[in-house]
C-alpha cells in the first residue's frame, strides 16, 4: 500500500526526529517540526494508521512511536535525498595515503568512523580471477625443488616439491620456459586438459616432474589469500542506549573484535549480495541475517582497483543511524577511492 504525502511527511518527521533524540516521539512533538499545520488529534490518527500499517510501533507502555525496520526501509528507500557532503578534507587524506594499499585502508576506516560516529570495516582487496604472472623454478637440494609463483597483484606463493630424482640444472631451466610460455597470462580456470597436454609434450622425459610441478602450481593459486579486515570507532557502539544492553553488547564487541567472527559476517553478507550490483546496499536489524547484529544497521559498499580486483566497506550503527550521512559520505569516498586507483594504474 503507498502511502499518502500526508503520512509519509509525518512518517519522515518521526524518524528524523527520533534519529536526533533517539526517545519514543508524540504527535505533539510531531506538530511542531512539521509544516501541515495539522492538530495532534489528527496527527495522532495518522500515527495510528502508520503503526497499523507495521511503519512504526509503541515501545512499552510510551505514548510516543519509533520506527519499526518496515518504516526506516521505506525511508531509506524512497525518502533520502541526495545531498553532497562538504567532505574536501577527506579527499586531501585519502591523497596523502594512497601509496601504500594497508595505510589507505586502516586510514579509511579511522576517518570514516570519526566522521559518522559509528562503527567502521574495511576489507582488503581480493582477487576474483588469479592469474598467473610468473613461474620460477630453483634446485634446493638433490630432493627438494622450490617453485616460486607469482600471481596478478603481486602475490608471491612458494611450494616445495619432493623429487625421488632432481632434474640438471639445463633441464630446470627448460621447464621454466615451457611453464612460463603455456602458462603466463592464464587464469586457473584457462588451464584445461590441452594447455596441460602440450605442457607435458614440451616436457619430454620430465614428463612426471612436471604433473608434480602442475599440481603445486594449482595448489598455490587455488589457495584463499589471508584475509584482511581493518575496523575502527568499535566502542562507538556503545553510545547509543539501545546498543547499551551488557550482555548484548558484548556480544557485538565480540563480532567486531574476533576475525572468525568478522569473517564469516562478511562472508554471508557476500553471499547476499552475489548476483546484485555493487553499489551501496543498506542492511537494517535481521536483514544482515547476523544474530549478534539484529539491533543495528549496516550500509556496505565495495571499493574496485581495477576489474576482479575489490574489497568491502562498510559502516554499523543503531537502527536510527544518519542514514543520509551514512550514504552520502560512502558515496564521495568511492569517487575519490576511484581516482585515486584510476591514478594509479
Amino acid at each position: 500500500m503507498e502511502l499518502g504525502e500526508r503520512k509519509l511527511k509525518i512518517l519522515q518527521a518521526i524518524i528524523q526526529t527520533y534519529l536526533e533524540t533517539g526517545e519514543p516521539v508524540g504527535s505533539r512533538t510531531i506538530s511542531k517540526y512539521t509544516d501541515l499545520n495539522l492538530s495532534s488529534a489528527t496527527i495522532r490518527n495518522e500515527m495510528s494508521d502508520l503503526e497499523e500499517l507495521g511503519y512504526i510501533l509503541q515501545p512499552h507502555t510510551s505514548a510516543g512511536r519509533i520506527p519499526s525496520d518496515k518504516g526506516y526501509r521505506l525511508y531509506v528507500d524512497t525518502m533520502m535525498q541526495d545531498k553532497v557532503q562538504e567532505m574536501d578534507n577527506i579527499r586531501e587524506q585519502l591523497e596523502e595515503k594512497a601509496d601504500k594499499m594497508e595505510s589507505l585502508l586502516q586510514h579509511i576506516a579511522r576517518l570514516l568512523a570519526v566522521n559518522t560516529n559509528y562503527t567502521t570495516m574495511v576489507t582488503k582487496p581480493k582477487y576474483k580471477h588469479k592469474t598467473l604472472k610468473f613461474i620460477q623454478l630453483s634446485d634446493v637440494d638433490e630432493h627438494q625443488l622450490l617453485a616460486i609463483i607469482v600471481i596478478e597483484g603481486n602475490i608471491v606463493k612458494n611450494k616445495f616439491i619432493h623429487l625421488e630424482e632432481m632434474p640438471g640444472k639445463e633441464a630446470i631451466l627448460k621447464l621454466n620456459i615451457v611453464l612460463n610460455t603455456f602458462l603466463q597470462g592464464l587464469d586457473l580456470t584457462e588451464i584445461n586438459m590441452a594447455v596441460l597436454q602440450k605442457i607435458k609434450e614440451q616436457s619430454g622425459e620430465y614428463g612426471p616432474t612436471i604433473s608434480l610441478i602442475l599440481d603445486a602450481v594449482a595448489e598455490a593459486v587455488a589457495e584463499e589469500d589471508d584475509f584482511e579486515i581493518y575496523t575502527s570507532g568499535t566502542t562507538n557502539i556503545l553510545k547509543y542506549p539501545e546498543l547499551g544492553d551488557r550482555e548484548k553488547a558484548v556480544k557485538l564487541l565480540e563480532t567486531f573484535e574476533e576475525k572468525s567472527k568478522l569473517t564469516e559476517l562478511i562472508q554471508d553478507l557476500s553471499n547476499q549480495e552475489e548476483g546484485k550490483d555493487h553499489g551501496i546496499q543498506v542492511y537494517i536489524g535481521e536483514e544482515a541475517h547476523v544474530s549478534t547484529m539484529q539491533d543495528c544497521s549496516m550500509v556496505t559498499a565495495t571499493y574496485e582497483i581495477e576489474e576482479g580486483v575489490y574489497g568491502r566497506i562498510g559502516i554499523v550503527g543503531p537502527k536510527r543511524m544518519d542514514y543520509e550521512r551514512v550514504v552520502s559520505t560512502l558515496h564521495t569516498l568511492m569517487k575519490e577511492l576511484d581516482n585515486i586507483f584510476k591514478r594509479k594504474l
